[in-house]
């Protein structure tokens, strides 16, 4: 009796130290910095989708276009000049993080192809 009460404990906690384990790697994945490439847009000029100039990459995946909003100063940033009128093709890392169905762009850093 006192075996199987030892195997049952020690069961559990193999099973509890692996979930650890699961949980802390699907957390490292979240935090890791992604490198996309796409087009750099005003989410206001040209997505039409908020009141004042922010930013937006629409990357195209597969047969669909996905867009980033970029957690950024909106218009105030250097870069938003030239992707206010007109998209322009950039690269922008940074932590990707999702919420109510859309993708954001945590501490972007972004570089404007020539």
């Amino acid at each position: 009796m006192l075996r199987a009460a030892l195997a049952i404990a020690l069961g559990f906690a193999v099973i509890t130290l692996a979930g650890t384990s699961f949980s802390a790697n699907a957390q490292d994945k979240k935090d890791e910095v992604k490198k996309l490439e796409g087009k750099l847009t005003c989410t206001k000029c040209a997505l039409s989708e908020t009141d004042k100039c922010g930013n937006a990459l629409v990357v195209k995946e597969g047969d669909k276009k996905v867009t980033y909003y970029l957690n950024d100063k909106g218009g105030k940033e250097a870069y938003h000049g030239k992707c206010c009128k007109a998209d322009v093709d950039a690269t922008v890392s940074g932590k990707i993080t999702e919420k109510d169905k859309k993708k954001f762009i945590n501490e972007a850093k972004v570089e404007l192809k020539k």
